[in-house]
């Protein structure tokens, strides 16, 4: 919607894991490298953690594309919560195997005889799990047996495990402590400085196609401070304020994101501990929903979006119930 009036060519503030827009912030730099070098080396068995929205399948999917540019075949399994039979058809089917196999011995002997075949073509294989947190103790267990798939000289399958710091907890646990001393590298995402957020917010905007002066002026210091502070450096929130911050501007046709717009949103979206303990302003008066309105005004009249305005308009209104802005998405 405010593409053009801020001279945009995209949405800068997705909250989609796009490696497109991949900001290197020397955590994530260091991150990304530990785990093409761990790929690359072929050291068996790295682990990644790092708080939620910190940019992990973000990193996992710009990994992918440095992978597929390479002599590599890649499993990238994104569904934790499997039994250990169905994890590893889920690992042989996205390596593109049948996974028709009826027992787990005949399934993991198709998996050795693949990898066997791309270790003679000199291909490394990589089995990528992301929400590993979620792994149960059976399927790592069924991981550290994959490791055993060897030549006398190095491992046949690199595995890359992707998760929360619940990750860490896990793999401390006693009756995983023969899967922990396989662990080669381990590296761990942090939340970005105001230095960085500052950076993170102007490389957006200059990907999304912003000029280098349209971006400091569209997002200044001290709005970049209190972005900081609401979303404590955190990208997917950053991505959640400043793409309602833009909205909320366009509304009122402003050229700056001011603090005020940022204290309205962080109300909206819970990310201060004034929200539920003050009282909401009525529907009607709710700076986000006037923002909704005046952009639907703003649309062609032969919209769709326009011509359900009516209804979209008396929903809300009439019973309070579809505000889209209370919660942010997960």
């Amino acid at each position: 919607m405010y593409k053009r009036f801020y001279n945009l060519k995209r949405n800068p503030f997705e909250i989609t894991p796009d490696p497109s827009f991949l900001f290197a912030s020397a955590k994530h730099q260091e991150a990304l490298t530990a785990l093409y070098y761990g790929v690359l080396g072929r050291k068996g068995f790295v682990v990644m953690t790092g708080e939620v929205g910190t940019g992990k399948t973000l990193l996992v999917r710009s990994l992918l594309q440095l992978i597929h540019r390479q002599n590599m075949a890649s499993s990238y399994v994104f569904n934790s919560l499997l039994a250990p039979f169905d994890f590893l058809r889920a690992v042989a089917c996205d390596f593109g195997l049948a996974g028709s196999a009826k027992s787990k011995g005949e399934l993991l002997d198709e998996l050795n005889g693949y990898l066997l075949a791309c270790h003679r073509k000199k291909i490394t294989a990589v089995l990528v799990i992301d929400e590993a947190h979620h792994l149960s103790t059976e399927v790592l267990e069924e991981i550290r047996l994959l490791m055993n798939l060897e030549t006398i000289q190095e491992k046949l399958l690199q595995i890359l495990l992707v998760g929360q710091p619940e990750l860490d907890t896990k793999l401390d646990s006693f009756e995983l402590r023969q899967l922990k001393q396989r662990i080669a590298i381990r590296c761990q995402l942090e939340s970005l400085n105001l230095e960085e957020t500052m950076e993170y917010i102007q490389r957006r905007l200059l990907i999304a196609g912003s000029e280098s002066s349209d971006a400091v002026n569209l997002f200044p210091p001290d709005a970049v401070a209190e972005i900081h502070r609401y979303a404590r450096g955190i990208p997917r929130l950053i991505n959640v304020v400043c793409e309602n911050a833009l909205l909320i501007a366009y509304a009122r046709q402003a050229r700056r994101i001011t603090p005020d717009i940022l204290d309205e949103i962080a109300r909206a979206f819970r990310l201060t501990g004034i929200g539920p303990e003050s009282p909401e302003p009525p529907p009607e008066k709710n700076e986000l929903w006037q923002s909704v309105k005046t952009l639907v005004e703003f649309h062609d009249p032969q919209d769709p979006a326009s011509r359900e305005k009516k209804h979209f308009e008396q929903g809300v209104n009439g019973g309070g119930q579809h505000n889209g802005f209370e919660s942010a998405p997960t």
